[in-house]
Parts: structure tokens; sequence; C-alpha cells
């Protein structure tokens, strides 16, 4: 999972849920596409391009922009605003059913009218497959969907859940033809149709084109005459050496800390053909502790972990300042962050009282440790972040600690089993909202499969924060929760990414890709 700065922390999060959320205009996509097309390049695959398969983020870069939703979310802004819907919102001020009414004239790409008959079947499709790499947990929580006539939409919820409205402006919420799409089956033909500002005019292993879709009516306005999505399936170098001859105009997704410093520092000298343009994200790194293993089982052998890791040096030395350091389950940027494990370990490594914790804990020698890692599925620099952590545990004198290093389907096998004691795991988020980053972690049936629960976390303040329709209302809850996790320590934040895309001469507009929604909108960008 994804996967996940300009994105501004917003007051305005109090009326994601309350109020009724209205549109903002409209623009027609066969008014726009005046400029030049732009072709950009990118290290990650696209997995899929039927929305009830996809839940990679190149798959919801695709999604993004060749699917409309009833929400999205505007560039620069954390709350999801009206897109295929013209409004939006919970009935009563409750959060359990959640209206949409939809906008005139709305058409997929091949001319068929979008109604309402397209969105029910678009959410029943993806509930109904549960492709095990499609969004259908993101959508769990519908009971039922009524569709009273041709503009409106009725969800009615299973539990209260204030964040459906980002989900559903995420890749889980976009909007297919039930004409052109089976029901409980997956298309196969690498096609896609959508409503969206772009249409997918082929999709093959080495690119994927884009052009604009003259039938779009939402409200976004497309300011290039296509974009052609070049896969370097994980080759960095490639991507840097095709940047650099031109080949392509945009690198997203892919380039190593060490190439983009190298492009920055190019960057300050009359070489000025490229420029790394900064986001920040809500992508984050942990290292995750099984609390039923016979090692890290011991609360004593986790705080001392904790104290002596150091992140400055982690994200200076390692990520050559691409990342910051993360105190916190929940990130900066993001609504109800707080700094709990500052409170609790301190910023800077503290030998004694690693010293300390472990002798609590009866344990006198040296504690024995093996760092599990994967060494491509949360970035190239994974393996030298947990090699500098083992370096960190072993120069206090309290740890002789290794690393290992195997293929992301192994891995997963083996955390599942329970064969790691302490192992990494990244995450790039579906929508910017703080449940995001502590439901699946700390919930029920938790994502980083380490035996942790804590029954005030999931019988409390989970359901709580969930049915909270006033977003800003649940920070207190959040606080608490944060507070919880630094205590009992279940995994150890250790940083907070950065975006980047480097582009050539000529491209502008990346800034308003590039924020915590995690939404890379192609109409932005801008060529000549």
């Amino acid at each position: 999972m994804k996967a996940h700065n300009k994105w501004l922390t917003a007051p305005l999060a109090a009326g994601l849920a309350a109020a009724l959320l209205s549109g903002c205009g409209e623009e027609k996509g066969g008014d726009a596409g005046s400029g030049g097309s732009v072709i950009v390049g990118m290290s990650d695959e696209v997995l899929a391009t039927d929305p009830a398969a996809g839940y990679d983020p190149g798959s919801w870069l695709l999604f993004n922009n060749v699917f409309q939703s009833l929400l999205s979310f505007p560039k620069g802004a954390s709350v999801p605003q009206p897109e295929a819907a013209d409004k939006c919102g919970f009935d009563q001020g409750g959060s359990k059913v959640y209206r949409c009414t939809l906008r005139d004239g709305l058409k997929f790409s091949n001319g068929n009218p979008l109604t309402s008959e397209d969105v029910k079947f678009s959410f029943e499709r993806a509930l109904k497959i549960n492709d095990p790499a499609g969004p259908a947990p993101l959508l769990a929580t519908i009971d039922k969907i009524d569709t009273p006539d041709d503009k409106t939409v009725v969800f009615t919820l299973k539990v209260p859940d204030a964040t459906f409205p980002s989900k559903i402006a995420s890749g889980a919420g976009s909007i297919v033809d039930h004409r052109e799409y089976k029901d409980g089956e997956l298309r196969d033909d690498s096609k896609a149709v959508g409503s969206g500002p772009y249409k997918l005019d082929s999709f093959q292993e080495g690119e994927a084109v884009f052009s604009p879709n003259p039938d779009y009516r939402g409200t976004v306005k497309v300011k290039n005459g296509g974009v052609t999505l070049k896969f370097f399936h994980g080759d960095r170098k490639a991507l840097a050496t095709a940047l650099k001859k031109g080949e392509i105009d945009v690198a997203y997704r892919g380039l190593g800390a060490a190439d983009i410093a190298e492009i920055q520092a190019s960057g300050t000298t009359s070489e000025r053909e490229v420029e790394v343009i900064e986001g920040s994200s809500a992508e984050v790194q942990h290292l995750v502790f099984n609390v039923d293993d016979p090692v890290v089982g011991k609360l004593g052998v986790r705080k001392a972990i904790a104290y002596l890791v150091n992140r400055d040096t982690l994200v200076n030395d390692v990520y050559r300042s691409t990342a910051t350091p993360l105190y916190s389950i929940i990130p900066a940027g993001i609504a109800g962050h707080n700094t709990a494990f500052v409170n609790e370990y301190g910023d800077q490594p503290q030998r004694d009282k690693a010293e300390q914790a472990l002798r609590s804990a009866d344990i006198n020698g040296k504690v024995k440790l093996t760092l599990w890692s994967t060494p491509s599925r949360y970035g190239p620099s994974t393996d030298d972040t947990l090699k500098a952590i083992a370096k960190q545990l072993n120069a206090s004198g309290l740890f002789e600690a290794d690393v290992k290093s195997v293929e992301f389907g192994q891995y997963e096998k083996d955390i599942k089993a329970g064969k790691y004691g302490v192992y990494v795991k990244g995450w790039v988020p579906d929508y910017p909202d703080p449940d995001n980053f502590t439901t699946p972690f700390f919930g029920e049936g938790n994502v980083l499969q380490n035996n942790y629960e804590n029954s005030k976390i999931t019988g409390t303040l989970v359901p709580r924060t969930a049915a909270t329709a006033d977003r800003t209302a649940a920070d207190e809850d959040f606080g608490k929760l944060q507070d919880l996790v630094a205590k009992d320590l279940p995994i150890l934040p250790l940083w907070q990414g950065k975006q980047y895309a480097v582009a050539r001469d000529g491209i502008t507009g990346l800034e308003w890709t590039l924020d915590a929604s995690t939404v890379f909108r192609f109409w932005e960008i801008k060529k000549g």
C-alpha cells in the first residue's frame, strides 16, 4: 500500500463530513490541452488498469488521471471536494448515510452517459471482485447503495465512518462504465474507459499513452496536449540517463537520494538543463517489532533500540536529506500529528537509558538481533537504512545486530509466518487523514502482522475517531492513540519522505503534483 509539503494542514478539515460539499466550477476537456505533449519517466510499475484490481502507487496514478471519482483532492488541499458529484454530504450531520448528487452532462470517454447506475455498479463490482491486490478493504464499511434517480447516489454505511469522503476521493472511488466492465470479473485487455481528464490510448510494457478527454466534465483544466508515461521497471540509472539525454521531460518516482543530490548540486553551476522540484509527502517508513518474538517481544529490548536509533544520521547519510526524521505514527502535515516518540525517547541517542532498559528486562549481555529488509519494495535505500541502524546499535556495545535482505514475495510470507523479530515497512497513504496511519496499523487485523493489539485502541479510540465527523475534534483521541503506541512500541517511526520530480527546461506546474494526497496530476504539467 500505498503509498503517499505544499499541501495545507487544514483548518478546513472541520468541514470534511459535517457540511454538505458543493461543486466549485467545471472545466471541459475539449477546451484545454493546447500545450505540448509531455513525456514522464517512472521506475514504478503500473500493475493494473482496472480500478477493481490496483492498489499500488503506479496504478493509482493511472486511475487518478483516467477515471473520475465523486470527490477528489484539489491541488494543495487536504479536504476532498466534489468532482463527478455536484455536491455530497452526510445526512443530518451524522456519519453513516452519505448522499451525492452528480453533475449534469457527465460522459465517459466512449460517449456513454455517466449516471448513478455506473457509480453503484463501480463500488459493488470492486467489493464483489474483492481482488487481493485491489481497493475493496477501503470500501468495506459500505452496507448498501441506493440510486433513487439517475443523478442521486445514497451510501448507507455499516458503521459511522467520517473518513468515507476521503476514501471515495482516492483511486478506490474510480467510476467505470457498467456497459464496458463485467460484474464480478476483471478486465484483462489493458484498456481503461473512464470519464476523467485523460483517455488511455494505449498501454504496453514500455509505455502508456494518454490524451486529453474531450468529453470530460469536471473541475480541472488540462494544460498539455497529452502525456506519455515511460516505464523503467526499477532501473534508476536508465531513468536518470534518459532525463539527462532529453529522452524524457520529467523523472518521477524512482531516482535515488544520490541521483537527486547530484542533480541538485549540478544545478548550482551554469548547467541549468534540469531542475529538481521538491514537495513534501506523507510517505513514511517504520521499524516493526513482532511483539511475540522471544527477543524483541521484551519491551526493554524495544525501548533500548528506540533510545539508540539516530534518525538525523539516517536522513543525512543515507537519504541525503531527501527525507526528514519521524517521531510519530502520524506524519507532520497530517491533522492530529504529535511527537510522542520524542517525549518518550528523545531525539538523540541515549546509551545510558538504553542500557537501563535492558537491565530492567534482566538482560545483561549483548542482544543478538537480525534486522530484516527487502531490497526494492520500500525504496532503493532501504537496505542501507537497516545497515546503518545495525551499526548504531552495535556501536553502543549493547547489541550484536546484523541485516538480512530477501525478495518481497518471500519477505511477506515470512512476516506472516512470524519468522522475523524486526523488519521494515513503508507506507504511502491512500488519503491524507490520520485514520489512514492508525486504523490499518493498530486496528483489528492490522497490516503489520506483528501480533500487537491494544484493547483501548481497537475498542475505543479507533471507533471513536472514525465516527467523529469534525476531524479536528478527533485530534485529542489521535493524540492519545499515538502516546499509547509510543509507550507500547510495536513500531519505531524512522523517517517521513519528501516527493521529488526532476524536469527539463520548459516544464512547469510540477509543484502542483507533489502533495500529501499522493495524486500526480497530469493536467497541471505544461510544456513550452
